[in-house]
């Protein structure tokens, strides 16, 4: 489970880091160059992935409470 949480926090980082994938223009979305608009979805993807990163933690620490008190 922790794996999947820090893998859900590194995506984003390894993606904006990777600039040679995304520093070109084409394709464009509503005349708005690939450079950007790439970026902006990168922040929606983030904010779901790190959701999914917190609700996962908050369920493993939810189970190893529940397991310690058993």
């Amino acid at each position: 489970m922790r794996v999947v949480i820090a893998l859900c926090l590194i995506a984003p980082f390894v993606a904006m880091l990777w600039v040679s994938s995304y520093a070109k223009i084409d394709p464009t979305f509503i005349g708005i160059p690939f450079f950007y608009w790439y970026q902006m979805l990168w922040v929606l993807i983030s904010t779901a992935l790190t959701m999914i990163a917190y609700k996962l933690w908050q369920r493993d620490q939810h189970a190893r409470k529940g397991g310690a008190s058993a």
